[in-house]
């Protein structure tokens, strides 16, 4: 019989409580689908109930949570209900997204609605959540399970795309955010990775970029198995360990 440490080891997502928001399409579902198919219990985050109500229909066990990150008056809610259905919180993705103006616009023609909007889903959404999840987090890592924070970035945070103003700075300051937490929390035990999945083949790229070829995209589900590699990576005496102690490097090409 293997011992419980050494099943930790081979199996490092067994029984691991992970928080996803914008979990009903694309790079979210696909997040929780192999989070849970690796033995993890994941609650989710969206805002449609009808949304919310399929997938958790679809996938017994996973936790579905109606709510907005960008409105202020939904975080403590859902941060309530995710650390009372998880029993507590090891791993926050913090993945929903906006682009602000749809179709894109250039800076000069984006209306401060669309900016702002951005900006509350992509970087004071994240903030505010992860500050009421904080507590949850840092017990996890005073307990030894590790804890992780993912910020999901793009390569639109780092290269100036012209009309991809609005997402482009929001998801620049939601990395640099990233930075700075990383080093504040590396004493409380809790690692925070800011991560680009590249181009996917998703509804919110297909809102950015209507003519492009899925073909040429790649899978949510090839991206979902990379980013639960790295968290994988960064949980305490699991795996490789090489994203401890470092925000993992952007990699190349990925807007949304």
């Amino acid at each position: 019989m293997q011992s419980a440490g050494r099943n930790a080891l081979e199996c490092p997502f067994a029984g691991l409580r992970v928080a996803i928001t914008g979990g009903t399409s694309g790079l979210g579902l696909a997040l929780v689908e192999e989070l849970k198919r690796r033995g993890a219990q994941v609650a989710f985050v969206a805002r449609d109930q009808g949304r919310v109500e399929r997938v958790a229909r679809e996938h017994p066990g996973a936790h579905g949570i109606v709510g907005d990150v960008s409105r202020k008056d939904d975080i403590h809610p859902i941060a309530i209900q995710v650390v009372g259905r998880l029993g507590g919180l090891d791993v926050l993705v913090n993945n929903a997204s906006d682009l602000g103006p749809a179709p894109l616009q250039l800076l000069g023609d984006t209306d401060c609605g669309d900016l702002e909007r951005a900006l509350a889903t992509n970087v004071v959404g994240p903030f505010r959540l992860t500050k009421a999840l904080l507590g949850a987090l840092v017990a996890s890592a005073r307990e030894g399970k590790g804890s992780v924070v993912v910020n999901v970035s793009s390569d639109a945070a780092i290269h100036p795309y012209p009309s991809w103003g609005a997402y482009g700075a929001s998801k620049a300051a939601l990395l640099h955010l990233s930075r700075i937490w990383h080093e504040e929390l590396a004493s409380e035990g809790v690692r925070v990775l800011s991560l680009d999945p590249g181009d996917m083949d998703t509804p919110l790229h297909a809102l950015a970029v209507p003519d492009a070829d899925p073909a040429t995209l790649k899978r949510p589900e090839a991206a979902a198995r990379e980013l639960a590699d790295a968290i994988g990576d960064a949980l305490p005496d699991r795996g490789s360990l090489r994203a401890r102690g470092a925000v993992m490097s952007e990699r190349a090409g990925g807007s949304p």
